[in-house]
């Protein structure tokens, strides 16, 4: 049996997640996708908009993933391949590089990514609709509207 693990925090899951997760289970027979707690993403930096148990949950329903474990740290990647017999490491080529001292352990693979979407870019554009830019947006959309009402 050739299992696959992959990583990710999965925030405001889109169609380019769908596409790697899909792509990885090709590649075996059973996917296993660790999930980054919410903990582990604030020593990353990041703050996730969906919580952990949320994100988990949406990834476990998937019919190409098996299992969803947490991820909580960098260094249980090896622990994980180990426990798990995985025999392919899985990741978008953002991080290319990144986990090549894992090769001793596994295959590791890294997939291109979808095209002009990730979470990063959606938060981007949802903080761009705070308060002030939606009333904005109205008063723009009431202009626009009285422009068209004088040539009805």
């Amino acid at each position: 049996m050739r299992t696959v693990l992959t990583y990710g925090t999965f925030d405001l899951f889109h169609v380019g997640h769908l596409n790697v997760l899909s792509r990885l289970r090709e590649m075996g027979d059973r996917l296993i996708v660790g999930v980054s707690t919410d903990r582990f993403n604030e020593t990353k930096g990041k703050q996730t908009i969906v919580r952990f148990q949320d994100r988990a949950r949406i990834v476990q329903s998937l019919k190409c993933v098996d299992l969803v474990i947490p991820e909580d740290s960098w260094e249980q990647k090896a622990e994980d391949i180990k426990e798990h017999n995985v025999t392919v490491f899985g990741i978008g080529d953002d991080w290319k590089g990144k986990f090549d001292d894992l090769k001793d352990l596994c295959t590791v693979a890294y997939l291109p990514r979808t095209d002009n979407i990730s979470s990063t870019d959606l938060k981007r554009l949802l903080s761009i609709l705070d308060k002030s830019h939606i009333s904005e947006l109205k008063q723009a959309l009431d202009l626009i509207s009285s422009i068209v009402d004088r040539f009805e």
